[in-house]
């Protein structure tokens, strides 16, 4: 037994004397701090995510900024609760109280959670990867989720109609204000939320976006809401997506949907 025992001590002390310094003084006292984070990188280095990746904002063949790319939106909580994220929203009494109340029966009524199209701003927040094409005349943005549909946004110097045909994502006219890239969009058909819990549109919904393609990783959007038939004035809020690791992926809302019988609300 005492022979084993000596095995034991012996092997134990040569693998203590060939283990790590932090592990050398674990065996010692049992209760080391790992290696501090700048002994870790080394003296004076800087960490650096590895992703969204860094580097300058990438241009187009006529010097303007591309916003090409696929991009996730970083935007789950104004998605939720725009009110919520500290967005001071100027209501008109109806659509205060319309509001007060989908918040009360727990959005049950909410057009994304059927599979309709968030519409527009709230696209730039639903919680699923968008593709933004930028060619001279035309941008695209093909958008993974909120039932899988697409924008175009003409840049061909065309005005908008006159009498636009009211839609879910309505029309889009974009230009270029230096390095910001301007949409607007008019024609939308009143039936989309800006959020879950309720802050509702009307077919007099005017959005103005302005794109900045801050540097290769990220994307900064303000989004200027003009809804007078619901608001008292033009309100504001700013999403910043960054650059998505991957590509878009098939997404069918209407696929084996089991939830919309689970929305009874209150």
């Amino acid at each position: 037994m005492k022979a084993v025992t000596s095995v034991l001590i012996a092997i134990v002390a040569t693998l203590v004397a060939g283990a790590p310094p932090t592990l050398k003084g674990q065996a010692a006292s049992g209760t080391a701090a790992p290696p501090s984070r700048s002994a870790a990188l080394g003296a004076g280095a800087t960490a650096k995510p590895a992703w969204p990746p860094a580097g300058p904002t990438p241009r187009s063949p006529d010097g303007k900024p591309d916003l090409s790319g696929n991009w996730e939106p970083n935007a789950i909580r104004q998605n939720v609760d725009m009110v919520g994220t500290g967005v001071e929203v100027p209501f008109e009494p109806w659509a205060e109280k319309l509001y007060k109340e989908r918040k009360a029966n727990i959005s049950k009524d909410d057009p994304e959670a059927r599979c309709l199209p968030p519409g527009v701003p709230r696209m730039s927040t639903t919680p699923y990867p968008f593709r933004i094409v930028q060619t001279p005349a035309l941008t695209v943005i093909v958008y993974e989720g909120g039932a899988h549909v697409w924008r175009q946004i003409f840049t061909d110097g065309r005005p908008h109609s006159q009498d636009p045909n009211p839609s879910w994502l309505g029309e889009s006219i974009g230009h270029w204000e230096g390095e910001t890239f301007v949409v607007d969009t008019i024609g939308l058909n009143g039936k989309t939320w800006i959020d879950e819990s309720g802050l509702p549109t009307t077919d007099a919904l005017h959005v103005i976006e302005r794109f900045r393609r801050i540097d290769l990783g990220h994307l900064e959007i303000e989004h200027t809401v003009d809804d007078p038939k619901a608001y008292t004035r033009p309100w504001k809020f700013t999403t910043h997506p960054v650059m998505l690791r991957g590509e878009l992926i098939e997404y069918i809302c209407q696929e084996n949907n089991r939830d919309v019988e689970h929305l009874v609300g209150k």
